[in-house]
């Protein structure tokens, strides 16, 4: 045993606000290798702490909920390195997300989560007891032992492989089937899986070549995979006009604005409704799913294998970027019937563009714009400014505290326009705050933050959801992002356009 862990262990100091917290019941995750010793929890995402047999005092930071191949990272070559890491960065969870960012990142982190009370008193109390003095060079340090360090030689169980093989092998692809209740990465139900039946229809619509290779009778529908194809020199325009790149392609780091121009710049996004005509019957969609292969993915990420999967089972070119959407179509008869005729409609659904900014201060309040499409011109009028506070028993929740101030403006806007206007608070609002740990230590959580997924693999950003009540006639109100206390200062509001490009065509398939 490590001689400063033991001499921690003797302490008794308790390191769980600085988010190493120990547990009598250390049960190991899919990825926690083979020979680790666990020693400490995060109390988020199942993130845990750990030695590795074979590897000496070093120590890991073990993450289920990232994504392959980053669930291990080496934080520390002894303990004794890793608690001076801890008196610099104040907390836990820096070290361990610091293999995602760069220097600058790191730092700004580190500015915007400062030590509280109870952090510092529990760092002086390790500092004093264990005779350690902070890292000097945080950042510099962690990058170092992890560019230098042989991932190859982490073994894993039989749970991480489907067999137990040598880690730098590929996963074994699974048998191809597709089911009706389920999506590329498995299925939920006792059905059996659908049967194949092979489309090969290509055709052009909305700017982009398409390909439906087959669809899937199931027991309560028909299943069917649309394969999009972009050109590699599109997605290379597009990472290069927001500088996406590993360090930089989570939503996180672009405002709600940015986030909206960059799905509507997005090769790989397009939001579209399919409907099926079977046997002279309309079938609509009630589910479905998507996986997007990305050719021009630099060093350090990595397509899912689901879409690589379906690339290699449907044979398409992988010099291209594809998207790759399955949809579910229940059957309109009780029974599963004979496909005789079978034709399809795509049809473009519409696109949320943002619009110019404006201030509010006061009821009577006047904003003019246009129309980016049909150039019309409208008012806006401040009806009335009203700070209001949800309560927090209608949110309803034991463990989280949660944001209950925000402003709503009623506004009326002239000439009255159709459903393609809207209002939205320009800022973010505040996070909620834990007030009692998850029951189940073990369970992965997400933290109290909006998940985002990242930008270059092709994922829609989140959707803003309007609030606001249907009041009297040509009266729309909308309220502003939750705070923990009254806004004082005017809210910037932004206007969105739901903008409509008809694009509607029927192909024959069978």
């Amino acid at each position: 045993m490590d001689r400063t862990f033991q001499k921690l262990l003797q302490s008794k100091i308790d390191l769980s606000s600085v988010g190493v917290e120990f547990r009598e019941d250390n049960a190991p995750y899919f990825c926690t290798p083979k020979g680790a010793s666990i020693f400490g929890w995060a109390g988020v995402d199942g993130i845990h702490f750990c030695f590795i047999r074979g590897f000496g005092s070093m120590v890991f930071a073990i993450s289920p909920m990232n994504s392959a191949p980053n669930f291990l990272q080496p934080l520390a070559r002894n303990f004794a390195d890793f608690l001076r890491l801890l008196l610099t960065c104040g907390d836990a969870s820096a070290l361990e997300q610091t293999w995602m960012w760069n220097e600058a990142q790191f730092k700004a982190f580190l500015q915007d989560n400062s030590p509280t009370q109870e952090q510092q008193r529990t760092l002086s109390e390790l500092a004093e007891k264990m005779k350690l003095k902070p890292m000097e060079q945080p950042w510099a340090y962690i990058k170092e032992l992890q560019t230098s360090f042989d991932y190859g030689k982490i073994k894993y169980t039989e749970d991480y492989y489907d067999t137990d093989m040598n880690p730098d092998a590929e996963p074994t692809i699974p048998e191809w089937k597709v089911y009706f209740d389920g999506n590329f990465w498995g299925h939920s139900g006792k059905d059996r899986a659908g049967t194949e039946i092979r489309v090969d229809k290509q055709f052009e619509w909305a700017g982009h070549h398409w390909t439906i290779p087959a669809a899937y009778s199931c027991s309560k529908g028909l299943v069917m995979d649309f394969c999009m194809c972009i050109p590699a020199e599109d997605m290379r325009k597009f990472m290069k006009k927001w500088d996406l790149h590993p360090e930089n392609d989570s939503c996180e780091y672009f405002t709600q604005e940015q986030q909206m121009q960059i799905n509507l710049d997005n090769p790989l996004c397009l939001d579209f409704i399919p409907r099926l005509e079977l046997n002279g019957k309309i079938m609509q969609t009630s589910h479905g799913c998507s996986v997007v292969f990305n050719p021009c993915l630099p060093d350090g990420m990595i397509n899912e294998l689901e879409a690589k999967w379906a690339l290699e089972h449907y044979n398409l070119d992988i010099s291209y970027g594809w998207m790759i959407f399955r949809a579910a179509f229940p059957w309109t008869s009780k029974r599963r019937p004979e496909i005789k005729s079978l034709s399809l409609t795509m049809e473009q659904q519409s696109k949320r563009v943002p619009g110019p900014h404006f201030k509010t201060h006061a009821p009577g309040d006047l904003f003019s714009f246009s129309h980016p499409v049909n150039g019309i011109k409208y008012t806006l009028t401040v009806q009335e400014l009203e700070q209001q506070i949800i309560s927090q028993k209608r949110i309803g929740s034991d463990r989280w505290f949660y944001p209950t101030h925000f402003t709503a403006m009623s506004y009326t806007i002239s000439p009255e326009p159709d459903d393609d206007i809207s209002i939205r608070d320009c800022a973010d609002g505040d996070k909620p705050l834990e007030i009692a740990p998850i029951a189940n230590h073990f369970a992965p959580e997400s933290q109290n933050d909006i998940v985002c997924i990242g930008i270059i693999g092709g994922a829609h950003g989140p959707t803003t959801i309007l609030c606001g009540d249907s009041k009297p006639e040509n009266l729309h109100v909308a309220c502003s992002a939750l705070h923990f206390e009254p806004v004082s200062d005017d809210i910037e509001w932004r206007v969105e356009y739901n903008i409509l490009h008809p694009l509607k065509k029927t192909f024959l398939l069978m």
